[in-house]
């Protein structure tokens, strides 16, 4: 993107289709993502980077949306949870009850499935430091675990 003052153009990558945007350069991910795109997976919580519950990837890696200029996402592959499809964490968190009211279930499915991609090999220690970038004030995150610690267990097929 070059500089400019009013609205821009984005050429951004998201779930695997190449999209165009108009986006002021003040325009958070999460915003453009949510408002321009009609993507609503991500959440708009805290809007601090404290919650979680905007995660997505961004080159397979998690990024809170919400701290991220939408501008900062040219170039980038960005997944958000309408992109995972039927990913097997998906299915996890709903045979373990990794969830309740729902809220920040798409910012942990994120995260997870993050996880289950770069660290196949997890142990608890790592899965909880993973774990840590996102809040639930619900579940108290026993069901969460289980859901990752099962498609871990799984072994590479279940990413």
């Amino acid at each position: 993107m070059r500089s400019c003052t009013g609205k821009c153009f984005l050429e951004l990558e998201v779930n695997g289709r190449t999209v165009s945007v108009a986006a002021k350069p003040s325009d958070t991910l999460l915003h453009v993502l949510r408002e321009k795109l009609g993507l609503t997976g991500a959440k708009p919580g805290c809007e601090n980077g404290d919650c979680g519950a905007c995660t997505v990837l961004v080159d397979g890696m998690p990024v809170k949306s919400c701290l991220m200029l939408a501008a900062e996402a040219v170039g980038h592959a960005v997944t958000t949870v309408e992109g995972l499809k039927d990913a097997p964490i998906q299915t996890a968190f709903v045979e373990q009850w990794g969830f309740q009211c729902g809220y920040c279930t798409s910012g942990f499915l994120m995260v997870c499935h993050a996880l289950a991609l770069h660290h196949p090999d997890a142990d608890d220690a790592l899965i909880e430091t993973w774990l840590q970038s996102n809040l639930c004030r619900c579940t108290g995150y026993a069901e969460i675990r289980a859901a990752v610690k099962s498609i871990l267990a799984d072994g590479p097929r279940r990413a």
